[in-house]
């Protein structure tokens, strides 16, 4: 007997109540089968890119590509100059250019990855290595910084004995203790399975599942000394560190303001005009300290707190955080990476000095090179007039 005779034989065959309960199946099973096919089909049907993920897409492409030239150039200055490489400093340069370059190839192409594809980039395993590579990576730049800024602490403070409180040892002793700072805090994320893919933030980081919730007392607690002992102690590093710099540095400024004033007064016979650049330096200088001060310490909390901010908030359970602020905080995070180039080293003479030898003998490479292939093609077609007319 065929299918449906068949099943409408039994459904006349059986009672009311069983043909009614025959009849909302079958209903069902339409209703599923198209919920289904409306599902496959919603599936294969792309998906608009709106204007605000273009722009972060953008945005985050532009760092990634500032972030490694710029940091490459710093790298790039102390391999051509033997005086940067002398400096203490340039160790914390060096450790924080490292960071800020495997920032730009590791995390920042996450990132993009997974505002372009509006989920989890890669693999759960993968994702949870990017997640360790940015928690080790983030506490490593702040900590370098905060050793930058305690480093020039010491070399205004105690000028005379700089040499002997700040040696090649003890810088290499205090980025030792950044990287076992960062390492700690990011091998306990691994290990307690806190990483992953983080939609707020369309990023592989920090992050406790749905499946974790019984762990949520102890994720708070992690995340708190996380970034207490991360960008709040290094904040007050360079806050400590660079008010005491900058409250000596205006004490000279009047020392030589009095003296500058003294000087003109003796002067009698000097040109207005020479008064007038001497009183215009006199202000610059006392203006270019501050201006210095307010950008490293301006820089860390405009580009870190609202992402750590954000991140201590998300702790409470009623909050709910919108995807597009949580992105925003993570470029600026990024916007960092790319910025302290410019804050710490190629915006200061010495590195630019370099700089600019190397793109001198660069271009005069290149032009060598040019004249060279010319005065050859020259001397090459001056040789076939002559093999012609002989």
């Amino acid at each position: 007997m065929p299918e449906g005779i068949r099943f409408g034989v039994s459904a006349l065959d059986s009672s009311p109540l069983e043909y009614l309960m025959w009849q909302s199946g079958s209903a069902d099973g339409k209703l599923r089968h198209v919920g289904l096919c409306s599902t496959s089909a919603a599936k294969l049907e792309p998906r608009m890119m709106t204007i605000p993920e273009f722009l972060l897409e953008v945005s985050i492409v532009v760092m990634a590509v500032v972030s490694v030239v710029t940091n490459m150039s710093v790298l790039l200055c102390f391999t051509q100059s033997s005086e940067l490489r002398s400096h203490v400093p340039g160790v914390f340069v060096l450790n924080l250019s490292f960071s800020n370059i495997l920032l730009a190839f590791i995390n920042m192409p996450s990132t993009f990855f997974g505002v372009a594809k509006s989920g989890e980039p890669f693999g759960n395993l993968f994702c949870q290595l990017v997640g360790f590579a940015e928690t080790f990576l983030t506490t490593n730049s702040m900590l370098s910084m905060a050793a930058l800024s305690l480093d020039r602490w010491i070399a205004v403070m105690f000028p005379l004995s700089y040499s002997s409180k700040m040696r090649y040892r003890d810088a290499i002793l205090m980025v030792l203790y950044s990287w076992l700072q960062s390492l700690t805090f990011s091998l306990t994320q691994l290990l307690m399975d806190w990483g992953g893919y983080n939609p707020t933030y369309a990023s592989c980081t920090v992050h406790l599942t749905t499946e974790g919730r019984s762990q949520l007392a102890a994720y708070a607690t992690f995340t708190v000394l996380l970034h207490c002992s991360s960008f709040t102690f290094s904040l007050a590093v360079l806050c400590f560190s660079y008010l005491k710099v900058l409250r000596v540095a205006k004490s000279h400024c009047k020392r030589i303001d009095v003296i500058t004033v003294q000087t003109l007064l003796l002067l009698v016979d000097i040109h207005p005009s020479v008064k007038e650049r001497c009183l215009a330096e006199q202000k610059k200088r006392r203006q270019r300290a501050t201006k210095k001060i307010c950008i490293f310490i301006g820089s860390f909390v405009f580009c870190y707190s609202p992402y750590v901010i954000t991140r201590l908030v998300e702790l409470l359970p009623s909050v709910h955080i919108p995807q597009y602020w949580g992105i925003t905080t993570k470029c600026l995070c990024y916007a960092k990476a790319s910025s302290d180039p410019f804050v710490y080293c190629l915006l200061r003479h010495q590195y630019r000095k370099v700089l600019i030898r190397i793109i001198a003998c660069f271009l005069r490479k290149d032009h060598y090179l040019l004249s060279a292939s010319s005065w050859s093609s020259t001397f090459d077609t001056t040789e076939d007039n002559c093999a012609r007319t002989t």
